[in-house]
């Protein structure tokens, strides 16, 4: 992939991100200012379906990101970002706001993940056996889970899916953040998903897990900084945070 057909697969995966809707060269050329013709990024478009990067779901409409196209912008163009200090701030309210209602830690952790991401959120103990999740009204409401048998699918495997957890974790180092696209997930019936998993533990040395869960079209960046900050929020030197995106 030349620097020029980066760009465009990051310029694809941004503008898909924000609307969803399958991205064309001349949106492209109108709103991400390159310095060549219409005609220049259609073919580098072109050229990225046939390496496996974009997908044109329909002969007349635009082209959406691959799981490969995905993962080439996880490990080769994504930088990690810093939350800024208002989100920061946010989180921390959002924290000890839900922490003075004496709720359950577990359930604390799920509905911020959920309010500051807009996602699906699962947060369990291990050893406890203690789950909780919220949002799944957000994630409801997204574009890709208005067909009737995408959404029954999804639901019945969020009915189980902290059965699988030990799935998940169980080739990931101590500390280590991971993400997974789409039909590397281990959990089957996620091959529309993408997780980003990190494993914790609390200061009392129990384990636990938190979850994201939504569109594989995802804020990878933004979602792995907010991750690493609840981290922080918990005061755990390890965590694990599963985020999946379908």
């Amino acid at each position: 992939m030349n620097p020029r057909q980066e760009k465009i697969l990051s310029a694809v995966i941004e503008e898909y991100t924000q609307t969803a809707i399958p991205v064309g060269s001349s949106i492209l050329a109108q709103k991400y200012k390159f310095k060549v013709s219409p005609a220049t990024i259609r073919n580098d478009m072109t050229a990225l379906e046939e390496d496996g990067y974009l997908y044109q779901p329909h002969i007349s409409a635009g082209r959406i990101p691959t799981d490969k196209g995905y993962r080439y912008f996880v490990e080769e163009v994504m930088k990690d970002k810093e939350l800024s200090k208002e989100d920061q701030q946010k989180m921390q309210r959002e924290f000890l706001k839900l922490k003075a209602q004496n709720t359950r830690l577990t359930r604390t952790t799920a509905k911020l993940l959920s309010h500051v991401s807009g996602n699906f959120a699962i947060s369990g103990m291990v050893e406890k056996d203690d789950f909780s999740d919220f949002g799944m009204r957000e994630l409801m409401e997204e574009p890709e889970f208005k067909e009737l048998g995408e959404m029954c699918r999804l639901v019945e495997m969020l009915d189980y899916v902290d059965e699988k957890f030990d799935q998940l974790t169980k080739n990931i180092k101590e500390g280590e953040t991971r993400i997974f696209i789409g039909k590397e997930n281990p959990i089957d019936g996620t091959a529309n998903c993408s997780m980003i998993v990190s494993p914790y533990r609390l200061s009392s040395g129990e384990k636990g897990i938190l979850a994201l869960i939504g569109p594989k079209r995802m804020e990878y960046a933004k979602n792995k900084s907010m991750i690493e900050y609840v981290k922080k929020l918990l005061g755990a030197s390890m965590v694990i945070i599963l985020y999946i995106n379908f």
